[in-house]
Order: structure tokens, then sequence, then C-alpha cells
């Protein structure tokens, strides 16, 4: 009781030195904190565009590698792969755009709903203290979402397109889609993953085993279903 963090105790004399250097280490600390709050970042407020672009990369590559090795196992042309690589690429990247949009869509209906049945039951004050101008500026963007998912897709399945499409040998053709697909899905994860403030090797490493299960899975299925029906095609 007798110990105070002030400066102002005049009936303490010998406590006023340790008051003082007290009060300005709290106040030290506060404005550190507030500081680092200041600049640090808003990992919520990335989770909207984060959301789309992350996923749209991730898809789009999973996507277009696995259509064109899933082609490989039934036809060794470097044709064929190329031109169902980039039917992936644009069948996806409309599809990730629809669907993000009308995603998106539903969820801001949703928020203006909400708003609209706050402001109509008796919360004028929040409107006119600037509420509903932040409100209005923390919708999300049905269109900007879905520029950004196919934009995202697109950009994501361009590597197995790009690297692999144009190979000759289909040997090569495949490592060389695998190798690049693999880069990417590393890399994309490792981005992701410091963007949105998580550990990178962990979100890298378990984006990177989940495309290689995918790629995986639809050549070992193409393939045996060549093999049981016998639609193995060799073209050039």
């Amino acid at each position: 009781m007798a110990h105070k963090l002030s400066s102002d105790a005049p009936q303490f004399p010998s406590k006023t030195k340790h008051g003082e250097v007290a009060a300005a280490d709290i106040e030290a600390a506060a404005a550190a904190h507030h500081g680092l709050a200041g600049r640090g970042v808003d990992y919520l407020a990335r989770a909207q565009w984060l959301r789309a672009a992350v996923l749209g990369a991730n898809d789009g590559l999973v996507s277009v590698a696995s259509l064109m090795i899933g082609v490989g196992a039934v036809n060794d042309g470097a044709r064929a792969m190329l031109v169902s690589g980039l039917a992936g690429l644009v069948a996806g990247a409309c599809s990730m755009a629809i669907g993000e949009f009308v995603s998106v869509y539903a969820q801001y209906d949703i928020q203006v709903a909400h708003s609209e049945r706050g402001r109509s039951s008796g919360s004028d004050d929040s409107t006119k203290s600037g509420g509903g101008g932040a409100e209005e500026e923390s919708l999300p963007s049905p269109t900007q979402a879905a520029a950004a998912s196919a934009l995202a897709f697109a950009l994501g399945a361009a590597l197995p397109l790009l690297s692999g499409g144009f190979v000759r040998p289909w040997a090569a053709r495949v490592a060389a889609v695998c190798v690049s697909s693999s880069i990417g899905l590393a890399g994309f994860g490792a981005a992701g993953a410091h963007l949105g403030g998580a550990n990178v090797v962990r979100s890298g490493v378990r984006v990177l085993l989940g495309g290689w299960l995918a790629m995986a899975v639809t050549f070992a299925v193409l393939k045996l279903c060549s093999l049981a029906f016998k639609t193995q095609v060799m073209s050039a």
C-alpha cells in the first residue's frame, strides 16, 4: 500500500524516485505495445483475398497437373497433354470465378440483411457515429474475389502447362510436370503461410504432400482403366 507508481507523491520523498522509474517503465511498455499493435499486420483483413488467391493457385496447379498426368497415363502424345492442360486451365478458371462469385455474393447478402435488421431494430446511434460506413467498408466484394480466384487459378495452372506441355519425350514430359508442380506447390504453401502468419515449413510440406497424392491417384486410376479397358492410345 505504501508503494505508489506516481511521481506526484510528496508525502513519500524516499519513494518518489522509485515511483518515477516504475511509472516511466509502465508508460514505455504501453507505448511499445501500442506501437507494435499499430505496426502489426491485420491477418484477418487478409483472409478474404488470401483464401481466394492461395486456394485458386493451388487448385489450378493440382488440377491441371493431375489432368495432364492422367491423360499421359492413357496417351503418350504431347499434343493430347497440352490440349487437356489448356482445357483444364480455361474451364477451371471459369469454374473458380463463378463459384467464388456466388459464394461471396451469398455472404454479402447475409451481411447486408443483418445490417439492415440491426438498423431497423433501433440501433441508429452506431449509424450516426459512423458505424454504417464501417460496415459498408467491411462488406466482401464478390467481383474482386471472383477475379482474384480466376487469375490465381490460371497462374497456378500455367506452371505445369508451360513446363511440360511442349516437351516431346513422354518420360521427360511427365517428369517436368511433376518437378515443376512440386516446386510450385511448396512455394504456394509457404507463401500462403507467410502472408497468413502460419508456420511456413509445415504449410509447404502439407500442400506438397496433398498435391503429390492427387497426382498419384489420378495417374493410378487412369492407368488402371487403360489397362482394364485397353484404351492405351499411342500418338505423336
